[in-house]
């Protein structure tokens, strides 16, 4: 399946975006909350489950054990979202002066969430939060930069309205240099709007210059419910909320953009010479059994 890394300029509901992404999966899936920052979930919608001892921060500390003890850990981070266990949580930060600590668990960690999406079937989904740039680059502790260079999408998550796009804007150029540098590519950059605003998807699209490749819609009930806890807002049990019907739209849009992707990387440029020959030959083909 797909590793996807969600970011913004700003808070523009990353969280809450990820949250309604990995609920709403036909998948089995898992939402990591990496954003160097801190995390929220834990004091928001899963504040009243027990959470002490697991998470971001002592999965580093595994890490420095040895790399067997951190494949070891992994799976006793994983909390459950949902009494099934189909869809799963890794807490994030308590404290954002941890996250200096993870400047070398960063690699592991992409590398295990590639694993869980290839051979376990999962749908993964990184919170990395607000993006943070150091000299035009991503800042090597205030970001989680190896995962966004090694996600399948990098999604930046805009609503629709004038100061969103005013401030994503600024982060297209840099954050596309990055995945070219260090990533699998430009071509990983991708927008996932919130409808909260005038402007529609061709339009932020065209905006700046990057597809959307899904929608979510502006509910507050639900999304408020994603990000703060308590009970829930009416129809939400029963997936009539707006936000996680769209969400589940979301997912499959999503993966076929992942899936495009690898296609699209596996087979040369029409350019190449070598699929100019293929071409070259199905045109005379082609030619022959019209003669």
């Amino acid at each position: 399946m797909t590793v996807t890394a969600l970011v913004s300029a700003k808070s523009c509901g990353v969280t809450a975006s990820g949250l309604a992404l990995t609920l709403a999966s036909r998948r089995t899936s898992l939402l990591a909350e990496c954003d160097p920052a801190g995390g929220t979930v834990r004091a928001g919608l899963m504040g009243s489950t027990p959470t002490g001892g697991v998470g971001l921060y002592h999965l580093a500390a595994a890490e420095r054990t040895s790399p067997e003890a951190f494949a070891r850990a992994v799976p006793s981070h994983l909390v459950g979202l949902d009494e099934a266990g189909h869809r799963k949580w890794l807490p994030g930060l308590t404290d954002p002066t941890q996250a200096a600590a993870l400047t070398r668990t960063w690699p592991a960690l992409s590398q295990v969430l590639h694993i869980l999406a290839a051979d376990a079937a999962y749908d993964v989904y990184i919170d990395a939060g607000r993006l943070a740039l150091d000299a035009g680059r991503l800042h090597p502790t205030l970001s989680c930069a190896p995962l966004l260079y090694e996600a399948d999408l990098v999604l930046l998550t805009v609503r629709g309205t004038e100061q969103s796009l005013a401030l994503a804007r600024h982060l297209i150029r840099p954050l596309r240099a990055e995945l070219d540098a260090h990533g699998s590519g430009a071509d990983a950059l991708g927008v996932l709007l919130i409808e909260g605003g005038p402007y529609r998807a061709h339009q932020v699209s065209d905006a700046l210059d990057v597809p959307v490749l899904a929608a979510l819609p502006w509910d507050t009930a639900t999304a408020g419910y994603l990000t703060e806890g308590g009970n829930p807002p009416r129809g939400y049990g029963g997936r009539r909320s707006p936000l996680l019907r769209h969400a589940r739209t979301a997912t499959e849009q999503i993966e076929a953009a992942a899936q495009r992707r690898r296609v699209q990387r596996q087979w040369p440029r029409p350019d190449h010479p070598q699929m100019a020959g293929v071409l070259d030959r199905l045109a005379a083909q082609s030619a022959e059994g019209g003669a």
